[in-house]
């Protein structure tokens, strides 16, 4: 027989594939062991909407790393300080050197993806292995199918509906796959004063009172706005560098104390204009200050897209859609560290599936130019799914065996870290931050301490909060119109709790940290990675200044040549323009980056992951160099679940820092 027609004789010949590897899938399938892939699959109550179906997509199988035990154990060794081999950090290179998985690893997993018909495609680290194909080819590869669902907050989503299923000789090297799901939406973690006025006459007065519930409700509802003015920024919009610094007690080192020599990273998946930060730098520094900015992109960046097949990079979540979160990240780190050598701004698409971002860590890592990396871009851990969450893991293992020390901003909606992603309000916790190998920083609250244009003012001792706007965010419901979880997502509080995937780090240890909300492994929505039983990895780890309404000062424009710029949306009505007040956790994160890459300056040496050394702190001298949050005193005294109290707490961690005295540690 002969095809006529070319289409039909390729019709044909994708139908005879298509046979001809479900026939050998079929053989081998009664002839092999299989095993689920643990943590592959995330339950859910959301509705199927249909079946998922794609002529060509791309996932990631995430492999094992090997000599796992040994490379628990450097770890351990690396960061113990009674070793000898105490912050000797691995050299570019080496982790893959030592850790990488094997040829004979790699083989067999591709082997088997393989003859399940998909095609083996160049990934961004050899702890993963992308491969492509119909999507109906994944699901008998994998033995599970996608379907189509919907969120409580209407949004269309794909996922797989099982656990992924693979030979056992292969499921025992694989720690799941990504791409399955396009869940992994990352988001910024930075918040705005809702609307009000420039303060009212006499000026350059700054001070005005903290805005009360019913300011803030007729703010929302857009009833009327209220006179707001904090800190000496331009237009009383926000804290200075010099308050920032002063507030928390900075020492005056000179300029080994202020980022001398250090790279400074932040991970970005926004574009943004160098000239806002040039504007900013020159207004705080001077007319000859240059901020020292190098831009490195990342699978195409936020401009110019390469999306996985089968991914989404959506116009309206990229261009300068972030502007306003990575000029505050730059212009925070440049706040506490303005002699830094570089501000390394990593940028890549943002995503569905997470594997842009993924790319973007492994860059960070491999580069390891970065001393101390900051990200306020996050997605809750039940959304990002434990294949995800591993894959991260690796990443965060290399970079602390870098000596890289890494910061994320711990959330900004209290306890309940899905409530503006998904519309879920179970407690959960953001991913990387809960990383065990992240610092995970929360939020407080100068609240009713207003500093106005006073440049050198000093901490106010008993005043200092957990961020959530008078008590507003919280499971209940309240008498001015909005529910206790609408006041999470409006105005904000410090995230915290306790990890769904990792069991706690043998650093975290102190008065506080076994609490009454303490949880332990129960394999499923409890540190699920770690073994039955072990206490629970708790965040944040440390936390400082995050309320929107005691904000710090940030300078961002947009126009016609920015598309989807949140600062063209508002920022050119500003008096004076371009300059506003900024909050969120997004702020916390880079602030506390800056002040760890002020002690490597000073000694110029890396500490590495930070946490270790922060809760030995804690435990030998808290008082000594944290303001410990208590709630004693206070209204403000949760995070909408999870109190304030002496010593850790899941609300705002170990404390905030007294800068002085942790710069000046001696290594």
């Amino acid at each position: 027989m002969t095809c006529a027609a070319k289409r039909f004789c390729s019709s044909l010949s994708m139908l005879a594939l298509f046979l001809s590897v479900s026939a050998n899938l079929s053989v081998a399938q009664h002839t092999t062991s299989f095993s689920a892939v643990r943590g592959s699959f995330t339950p859910t109550t959301d509705a199927v909407t249909g079946d998922f179906s794609s002529a060509n997509m791309e996932v990631d199988v995430v492999l094992a790393p090997r000599n796992e035990s040994t490379l628990a154990d450097l770890l351990v060794d690396r960061y113990n300080p009674q070793s000898k081999n105490y912050q000797h950090w691995l050299a570019q290179g080496e982790f893959y050197a030592r850790f990488a998985p094997t040829a004979q690893q790699i083989k067999a997993v591709t082997d088997y993806l393989s003859k399940g018909g998909l095609e083996v495609e160049p990934s961004s680290s050899p702890f993963l292995i992308r491969v492509s194909g119909s999507s109906s080819m994944i699901e008998n590869i994998f033995k599970t199918n996608i379907r189509t669902y919907r969120n409580r907050k209407g949004i269309d989503y794909f996922s797989n509906d099982s656990e992924i299923q693979m030979p056992a000789s292969v499921a025992s090297q694989v720690r799941g796959v990504i791409g399955l799901s396009n869940t992994v939406r990352f988001q910024s973690m930075r918040s705005r004063p809702v609307k009000q006025t420039a303060p009212p006459a006499p000026t350059p007065s700054c001070e005005t009172p903290y805005p009360t519930e019913e300011q803030l409700a007729n703010a929302i509802f857009g009833i009327s706005g209220y006179a707001f003015g904090y800190g000496g920024g331009p237009g009383c919009n926000g804290l200075t560098p010099a308050q920032d610094n002063a507030i928390y007690g900075a020492p005056n080192l000179g300029s080994f104390g202020k980022g001398t020599g250090i790279d400074l990273a932040v991970f970005e998946l926004s574009a943004y204009q160098q000239s806002d930060i040039q504007t900013w730098a020159k207004y705080f520094y001077g007319a000859s200050y240059k901020a020292p900015l190098v831009d490195i992109t990342v699978d195409g960046g936020p401009l110019s897209p390469i999306c996985p097949v089968g991914d989404t990079c959506p116009a309206f979540a990229n261009g300068y859609s972030g502007d306003i979160e990575v000029d505050a990240d730059i212009e925070m780190q440049l706040a506490i560290s303005p002699n830094a050598r570089h501000v390394l701004v990593y940028n890549a698409p943002n995503d569905y599936t997470g594997q842009t971002s993924l790319d973007e860590f492994t860059k960070i890592a491999n580069d390891d130019t970065a001393d101390v990396v900051s990200s306020s871009w996050a997605v809750c851990e039940n959304d990002a799914g434990a294949a995800y969450a591993q894959a991260e893991n690796v990443i965060f293992e290399q970079m602390a065996l870098q000596g890289q020390s890494v910061f994320g901003a711990a959330g900004d909606t209290g306890a309940f870290s899905c409530i503006r992603s998904d519309g879920t309000t179970i407690a959960n916790v953001l991913d990387p931050p809960s990383q065990p190998w992240v610092t995970s920083v929360g939020g407080t609250s100068l609240e009713t301490f207003n500093p106005n244009a006073n440049p050198n003012p000093t901490y106010p001792n008993g005043i200092e909060t957990v961020w959530n706007v008078l008590n507003l965010c919280n499971a209940g419901s309240g008498s001015d119109g909005l529910t206790g979880f609408d006041w999470c997502a409006e105005e904000g509080a410090g995230g915290g709790g306790n990890s769904e995937f990792w069991g706690r780090p043998i650093y975290q240890f102190g008065p506080g940290v076994n609490n009454p909300n303490s949880t332990v492994g129960n394999g499923t929505t409890q540190c699920s990675l770690a073994a039955k039983g072990k206490p629970c990895r708790e965040v944040p780890d440390v936390s400082i200044n995050a309320d929107e309404n005691t904000p710090y000062a940030e300078y961002c424009t947009g126009n016609s040549n920015t598309p989807f710029s949140v600062c063209g949306e508002f920022s050119q009505y500003q008096t004076p323009a371009g300059w506003f007040g900024i909050g969120g956790t997004s702020l916390s994160s880079p602030f506390w980056s800056a002040i760890i890459a002020n002690h490597d300056s000073l000694y110029r040496t890396r500490i590495g992951n930070a946490n270790p050394l922060l809760y030995l702190l804690f435990n030998v001298d808290a008082n000594g160099y944290f303001h410990d949050i208590t709630g004693k005193g206070q209204t403000v005294n949760n995070n909408g679940i999870f109190p304030t109290t002496p010593g850790y707490d899941l609300a705002t961690g170990i404390g905030t820092p007294k800068m002085g005295a942790i710069i000046t540690l001696i290594p």
